[in-house]
């Protein structure tokens, strides 16, 4: 059993999807399967239940998932007691942070150069559990709700656009109206993948006066917009307006929304941590630069 194969297990329990597993850990999703497949024969047991449209845990990977995190956890703190890990700081990273994580890091090369930073891709309950535990320094949320042992400081409010068919009339328009899209079925994260999302934009619906139509659930977002711009059947999606810039393609429009939908993007730090610790204090200057930033552009 190597401690690779628990990670990329418990990537997979955590997003139930291989393919969003590949993505976090980058790499190819035929390794991800592959390893997993490793660690069931090894164990003796089916981990994963793969249906055609849905991964679940089965009882043996349920049991197995806080063994597996307190395993990889024990190993992170081993390096640590050794001074195995190289100076610099551990960073968690959400979906979407496009621009905005460019202009962090750049502000902060300047502010500390030379000091490395690691970027860890996570779900965002396992992103505040690693602050709190050390084995992050840092982490960006969004809407985070608050746990023991860590704070969030408010950086910016990060807006989303629609994303819809180059086809579609509402690809031609300055701004998107929610109403314009009622009757097209709206692909989105599962909402224990992302509740926050999900519940700002089906909330935005409701208020808007309609219900939206069930499209496809889950998948990742290169899937989803290729589905879009593919146009054998109309669907429209959400992407946050930073990450946006960086998806431009021919088949696929990004409209913004006429009234603003956003959510508020925070850097979760350990609740002691405090102004004067390097590499710290010159991260959150960093974010504050670049939050400054968005206000002139």
């Amino acid at each position: 059993m190597e401690l690779r194969q628990l990670g990329y297990f418990v990537t997979v329990a955590e997003e139930l999807h291989f393919g969003r597993a590949a993505e976090r850990l980058h790499i190819v999703q035929s390794a991800v399967s592959q390893q997993v497949r490793r660690l069931e024969r090894e164990l003796g047991a089916e981990l994963f239940d793969r249906a055609p449209r849905q991964v679940r845990l089965t009882a043996a990977g349920e049991r197995l998932l806080p063994e597996a995190r307190a395993v990889l956890a024990a190993a992170e703190r081993a390096r640590a007691a050794v001074g195995a890990r190289p100076p610099g700081l551990r960073l968690g990273t959400c979906t979407g942070l496009g621009e905005h994580l460019e202009r962090v890091l750049a502000h902060f090369a300047g502010r500390a150069p030379g000091v490395p930073v690691e970027l860890v891709s996570t779900g965002a309950g396992e992103r505040l559990a690693r602050v709190a535990d050390g084995r992050l320094d840092a982490a960006f949320v969004r809407a985070a709700v608050p746990v023991p042992g860590v704070r969030v400081v408010p950086l910016w409010r990060d807006p989303l656009v629609a994303v819809v068919p180059a086809g579609h009339p509402v690809a031609a328009r300055a701004e998107a109206d929610l109403t314009d899209l009622a009757e097209v079925p709206l692909a989105l994260t599962a909402r224990r993948a992302n509740p926050a999302l999900v519940d700002l934009v089906v909330g935005a619906c409701h208020t808007a006066g309609f219900t939206p139509v069930r499209g496809p659930v889950g998948g990742s977002l290169q899937d989803n917009l290729a589905t879009i711009g593919a146009g054998a059947a109309p669907l429209w999606t959400v992407v946050y307006a930073s990450h946006a810039r960086l998806l431009r393609g021919p088949r696929v429009a990004f409209v913004p929304f006429a009234a603003e939908l956003a959510l508020e993007t925070g850097l979760a730090v350990p609740d002691g941590a405090r102004r004067g610790a390097a590499p710290l204090d010159g991260f959150l200057a960093a974010c504050e630069a670049a939050a400054r930033d968005l206000g002139q552009d």
